[in-house]
């Protein structure tokens, strides 16, 4: 199945400076004035090549800045092959956002590697959502100019265990300490290893031989990395590193593992009516009028515990309305709506909101969703209220995480996800590993 192997990483040399000042998070959730911050404390941050917005041509000027930094020492490649260890130590203050997870401190660990493009269809590497053009179109032109992949696709697999101890992610950390660790801005530890014994190395690639691999994270990387490949052949410039990817690789049931709800708010409808579409909602949904806010985290928990569809539905004040589906009045208009998806797919909680509510009811279409008219979304549950309550969004709909169990079967269907369906925490930083596809 997959093809997972060791690589001959690009890291950043103490020539640069401090770890933690080199690094960022990723790309897509750093405004201009985190950029310029990033780029204030140290000029060589890997934002400069992740996000150039430099001259005349910034992707052009990428390239030149990586080659300039190579060859005066700034990034050096590892002389041997390695698989690459990471481990991210993190908090979650209290109970965490509707996610049913206590909280307190925890630690998630994968591995890096470069894994082996393989088209969706071939069933080898599973995409769960759907993706933008104009994110893959930026992603393409940066690859173009600079060869190489900044940041990690973040996947997930299953192990069904047995193997010997020496290939398990958590004992191969405990077997020394890290070639580097450190502390980012939001308190977050970073810590990573090289795994280099040719030995090792060689087992792990033989333990995902026969595993299937699910992107939680970097859909659009994935699919740009498709197309860049593509684009090299047909250039007559094909590389055998271009038909690898850099990957983290982590196991599904990890304990560390934390996906947040992504919750929707709905700005700009003509003759919006909140009682009235409570009304309609009355055909699929028990609705409990008047909950107070407090109440918002443990209503939707008692549901997500319980293996109930419920969202959180606010149009300001101190109260909210509490949906909670009906599952034999919507069975089977779910099936009438979605008659070519598959079971999992219409029991999703986003589907179900998605489907009966935004697009029956409020006539917010996929192509108003893509575009994002009228329908935008945060992962704060604060501020999907506190926008509500200052005018900004007519309402907002307040929803349970997706369980990992749903992505995987949902990848597995051959199916995708609505976007925004999932929010993994932590997200990887970049900078640690870079994946020349020379």
């Amino acid at each position: 199945m997959a093809d997972v192997r060791p690589f001959r990483a690009l890291r950043f040399t103490p020539k640069a400076g401090e770890l933690r000042e080199l690094t960022c998070p990723p790309y897509d959730i750093i405004d201009e004035s985190q950029r310029l911050s990033y780029l204030k404390r140290n000029p060589h941050n890997i934002i400069r090549l992740e996000l150039p917005r430099d001259g005349a041509d910034p992707y052009a000027e990428a390239g030149r800045t990586l080659r300039e930094w190579v060859e005066t020492g700034i990034l050096r490649r590892d002389e041997q092959p390695a698989f690459y260890i990471y481990e991210i130590e993190y908090s979650l203050e209290g109970r965490s956002d509707i996610s049913g997870l206590d909280g307190g401190r925890r630690t998630i660990a994968g591995l890096i590697g470069q894994v082996k493009l393989e088209e969706f269809s071939k069933g080898v590497v599973l995409p769960h959502e759907e993706t933008l053009s104009k994110a893959k179109e930026d992603r393409l032109n940066l690859m173009k100019a600079t060869g190489c992949n900044f940041s990690d696709v973040y996947s997930l697999y299953m192990d069904d265990g047995g193997e010997s101890e020496a290939l398990d992610i958590l004992s191969l950390i405990q077997q020394g300490q890290p070639e580097a660790e450190f502390t980012d801005g939001e308190g977050l530890i970073h810590r990573l290893w090289a795994v280099t014994d040719p030995s090792l190395t060689d087992a792990i690639r033989q333990r995902f031989a026969d595993k299937k691999l699910y992107i939680a994270d970097g859909h659009h990387r994935y699919e740009t990395a498709l197309n860049y490949r593509n684009w090299l052949r047909e250039q007559g410039r094909a590389t055998d590193n271009a038909d690898y990817i850099m990957m983290m690789l982590v196991e599904m049931s990890h304990p560390g593992l934390t996906v947040f709800p992504t919750h929707r708010l709905v700005r700009g409808l003509e003759g919006f009516d909140p009682e009235a579409l409570l009304d309609k909602c009355g055909d699929c949904f028990d609705i409990v009028r008047r909950v107070a806010v407090d109440a918002l985290d443990e209503s939707l928990e008692n549901a997500y515990n319980s293996g109930r569809h419920a969202f959180g539905f606010y149009t300001g004040g101190d109260t909210f309305a509490l949906l909670t589906l009906r599952d034999s009045d919507a069975a089977e208009l779910l099936i009438r709506l979605l008659p070519d998806k598959s079971p999992v797919y219409r029991q999703l909680d986003v589907t179900i909101l998605h489907t009966l509510v935004l697009e029956r009811l409020l006539g917010i279409d996929k192509a108003n969703m893509a575009g994002q008219k009228n329908l935008t979304y945060t992962r704060n549950l604060r501020e999907a209220l506190d926008d509500v309550a200052a005018g900004a969004y007519q309402c907002s709909f307040l929803l349970n995480p997706t369980r990992v169990a749903e992505i995987r079967d949902v990848a597995a269907a051959g199916e995708k996800m609505p976007q925004k369906s999932t929010y993994f925490y932590p997200k990887l930083i970049t900078g640690l590993t870079i994946n020349p596809l020379d």
